[in-house]
């Protein structure tokens, strides 16, 4: 049965990410696809209000998930998009904020905007007391052992191009050893690639193993006299994968090698201690832990950061010029926020919804999930990038929000590298948060067959 107006799309490639690489990567694209259909009336629509009655019953049953608990601190995710209630899976990409983060960004540039480290004035005094608060919020949140060892960034990205250069290039020379995971960011790797250039210093990129994860045998293989470097995630944004970081810095300190760890991906979804880690640097995004974007940190032992030029006291020195001071700010009450709910309870939640999203997703017909399976041993990450035969990811990805409103990310999600690994160009990836609930899980599933129902029937 068929309702609504006719609607034509156009399904699109994925905006890339600008990359460098040591060989050409070749891109495949989607055929442009241009149709008119309408939108389906089938049983796995659900409309907003029905399932808003849904999550009520929920409510009134006592079955309060944490996502029904945190879900009206958000207030983007009370509206509907293309008709329909935006169920938001593109968590790993971005994270939505709760009001206290809104409200604490219209309250700096309301009560007490002005500029940090400059002026003795009221409100100068009270922009740098809060903006240096939240440097304090972010050592505790990770258990740095000093304040000190956190030094603000625009983000992730700018926090490795940080080490690379300003301890990269003093510290690597002709012959020198950096391992990498094919499965990094390309954040993490095209830092590495020019340093490599500039110094002579050589990558070494450890493959994929059983389970679609890197291999932790060649990994640890790898090390020698001639290793000074490894850069490694903690949680792979595409395959969903732990890394045992404590092993891996374990490795690495035996041959006197240093360690950074991307933990974009984990600092938001679990307790991350540096202290426990031992990594010799960290690094993470304000945006995807409920914080404001252009704002990220970078975490480094103190004699590490204090060896780094330019030659002032650490971190002061790293961030030259006027600060985002209000962003700092939104971060410190983002931490504020998830530490009154809780890593551990966030952490539990998120592991019982990944299994949740697995399971549900294994039902599709002739899907392919990558990264490994969840088991008593182990952990997923609240997250699932997959493939559909013979459907294009962005064409899934285009017509579940043109006719759903469900939000999901399609392309190669910055890791290029990781793909080619793979033996695919693109993948979908849906993505989930602690304010998600097993609802949203549902409804994507019932649209995402609906997707593959129709596109399918055109081939």
């Amino acid at each position: 049965m068929m309702e609504g107006v006719a609607l034509k799309l156009q399904f699109r490639n994925p905006t890339h990410c600008s990359s460098l690489f040591s060989s050409t990567v070749r891109h495949s694209s989607p055929s442009f696809l241009r149709c008119s259909f309408r939108r389906f009336s089938s049983p796995f629509s659900v409309s907003a209000s029905a399932s808003t009655a849904r999550e009520t019953d929920n409510l009134h049953l006592g079955s309060l998930s944490l996502g029904h608990i945190t879900r009206p601190d958000f207030p983007i995710l009370h509206q509907e998009v293309n008709g329909s209630k935006l169920v938001y899976l593109d968590n790993a990409a971005t994270s939505q904020k709760p009001r206290a983060v809104l409200k604490a960004l219209q309250n700096y540039y309301e009560a007490y905007n002005s500029n940090v480290h400059r002026g003795m004035h009221f409100l100068s005094t009270k922009a740098t007391d809060e903006y240096e608060l939240a440097r304090k919020k972010v050592a505790s949140f990770i258990n740095a052992r000093d304040a000190s060892q956190i030094v603000f960034t625009r983000n992730a990205t700018e926090a490795i191009n940080l080490v690379a250069y300003s301890w990269g290039i003093p510290n690597l020379k002709l012959g020198d050893e950096v391992i990498i995971t094919v499965a990094e960011h390309h954040s993490a790797i095209v830092p590495w690639q020019i340093v490599a250039q500039k110094t002579g210093a050589v990558l070494k990129f450890v493959n994929l193993g059983e389970h679609e994860i890197p291999n932790l045998k060649d990994f640890k293989e790898m090390f020698s006299t001639k290793t000074k470097l490894v850069v490694t995630h903690h949680v792979s944004n595409v395959l969903a994968s732990v890394l045992p970081i404590e092993e891996i810095v374990g490795w690495a300190h035996r041959f006197g090698a240093k360690v950074v760890v991307d933990a974009c991906q984990s600092v938001p979804h679990m307790v991350v201690d540096v202290q426990v880690l031992d990594a010799d640097f960290l690094v993470a995004s304000s945006h995807k832990m409920c914080g404001p974007t252009s704002i990220g940190f970078l975490y480094g032992k103190s004699e590490l950061l204090s060896a780094m030029p330019p030659f002032l006291e650490p971190p002061s020195r790293f961030e030259a010029g006027t600060p985002a001071i209000g962003e700092a700010i939104g971060l410190g009450a983002a931490i504020d926020y998830l530490s009154g709910i809780g890593m551990q309870k966030i952490h539990s939640y998120e592991v019982e919804l990944a299994n949740y999203l697995y399971e549900s997703l294994r039902a599709v017909p002739n899907i392919h999930i990558y990264g490994p399976a969840p088991t008593g041993s182990v952990q997923r990450a609240a997250l699932c990038s997959f493939n559909i035969e013979n459907i294009h990811p962005t064409d899934i990805a285009s017509f579940l929000d043109q006719q759903h409103g469900v939000a999901i990310r399609s392309g190669h999600h910055c890791a290029q590298p990781l793909h080619r690994a793979l033996g695919v160009t693109a993948s979908a990836r849906a993505s989930l948060y602690f304010y998600n609930t097993k609802e949203d899980v549902d409804y994507f599933i019932q649209a995402l067959n609906d997707a593959v129902s129709f596109l399918d029937a055109l081939r």
